[in-house]
């Protein structure tokens, strides 16, 4: 039986915002169809490629003071671990100066670590609750993440950003050489200084994990149109249908978590927010000899190691070169290098047959926030993207948000640092 408030919500986006979303408006008695062309959890989705990390503790922008410095190195490096393509430089420019100025001090990243922090410090108890209802708690793991430096001094080079994460009420552990050794027997050597953050977790296969979450959806009401959504139709003011490539959906409500593709759509509203892909890639490699029994955040290489369901997968780089670049595989194979060399153990040369490359696109914002709110001309359209980093792992709370914002509830958490119209 639907509530006296019941609505038919139409949700843009069947990755994990949208999917959760969806679930989480069901749970609030309402209507739902979601809207996207592809497979939830397929390879062409953002989540499909996760590095899998359900941390907590990521509150730290990108960006960071002093950035605009490294942009020169950043244009002369293709390789580097972060990349823009010269031919992109005109379109990413204005993003760019965005980004730069969201990070000129301390004090704004402070102010997004502590907004971050509100929408991600239980996520893995909420990710291991909807995997349960899911029938995929096995999927959701609660066993730590691993920070890895080479020594003591590098770590103290990170101290601004662990005093920030500390100040908002992350905790860990340090570990010495030896106790390194005792955790991961099979990391190099030449990592001697480690930091354990208990409180995060991983998904073991985050493209299964949100195919599982879309499939509950629809087991419990929800329908899925599987068309590209255009546009929205008002009157006066109140949201009529959403249109799409097969027609228009009548509905009261509306959300957009169609990820970096989300801008066309809040555009045709009126609202040109700087959205952008930071693409990203990962490489895997099934029947590792090697890996880490905790997932790993190298530092010196800017990239996470995690053992996932179908193999050694590690994760990271950013690219900015627009939604329809072709990929650079040579991005890849530097994970690939840098893997086999955290892991000795690992052959110098793996068959090809066992290696997989992705690319996918983070939808990005410059300020490291992403976009949770209303639409200015109408408050029946909801925004929900742009997360950057956290994508997989802010997309539990986000959900929950939606639900309450489509309902026309009080927010569980303070919204003003998520606004849409902060940019407008």
């Amino acid at each position: 039986m639907t509530a006296p408030s019941a609505r038919h919500v139409v949700i843009i986006g069947a990755g994990a915002v949208g999917s959760v979303s969806a679930l989480e408006c069901l749970r609030a008695g309402h209507r739902v169809t979601v809207v996207d062309p592809g497979e939830p959890g397929g390879e062409q989705a953002s989540s499909y490629g996760n590095a899998g990390w359900l941390s907590s503790h990521s509150v730290i922008p990108p960006a960071e003071p002093g950035i605009w410095k490294r942009v020169p190195s950043y244009l002369a490096d293709p390789l580097g671990p972060l990349a823009i393509r010269w031919r992109y430089l005109p379109r990413v420019l204005p993003w760019l100066v965005r980004y730069i100025w969201a990070a000129r001090s301390g004090r704004q990243i402070a102010d997004t670590a502590r907004a971050l922090r509100t929408l991600l410090v239980d996520a893995p108890r909420l990710h291991a609750g909807l995997a349960e209802e899911a029938g995929l708690g096995h999927l959701i793991e609660r066993r730590g993440l691993l920070h890895v430096y080479p020594d003591r001094a590098a770590f103290a080079a990170d101290a601004a950003a662990w005093a920030i994460r500390h100040a908002v009420g992350v905790r860990w552990l340090e570990l010495s050489a030896d106790e390194l050794r005792q955790r991961e027997p099979t990391l190099h050597r030449r990592y001697t200084f480690g930091v354990m953050v208990e409180e995060a977790g991983h998904c073991r296969d985050p493209g299964s994990y949100v195919a599982g979450l879309a499939d509950l959806a629809r087991a419990r009401g929800a329908t899925h149109a599987r068309t590209r959504a255009t546009g929205f139709r008002l009157d006066e003011g109140r949201l009529v249908a959403v249109e799409t490539e097969a027609g228009a959906i009548p509905c009261d409500r509306a959300v957009v978590a169609a990820g970096a593709r989300s801008g066309a759509l809040t555009a045709s509203l009126g609202d040109r927010l700087p959205l952008e892909s930071e693409r990203g890639y990962h490489v895997m490699i099934a029947d590792a000899e090697a890996g880490p029994r905790t997932p790993v955040m190298a530092s010196d290489a800017k990239m996470v190691v995690n053992a996932m369901a179908g193999g050694l997968r590690a994760a990271g780089q950013v690219e900015f070169a627009g939604l329809d670049a072709a990929p650079n595989w040579k991005r890849a194979e530097i994970l690939r290098d840098h893997l086999t060399s955290m892991f000795p153990d690992l052959p110098e040369t793996v068959p090809a047959k066992r290696i997989r490359m992705w690319l996918g696109h983070r939808p990005s914002m410059p300020d490291g926030r992403p976009c949770i709110g209303r639409a200015r001309r109408t408050a029946d359209v909801v925004y929900a993207f742009g997360h950057g980093h956290v994508g997989l792992v802010g997309s539990a709370r986000t959900g929950r948000l939606v639900a309450q914002l489509v309902g026309g509830e009080a927010p569980e958490i303070p919204l003003a640092p998520f606004d849409p119209r902060r940019f407008l």
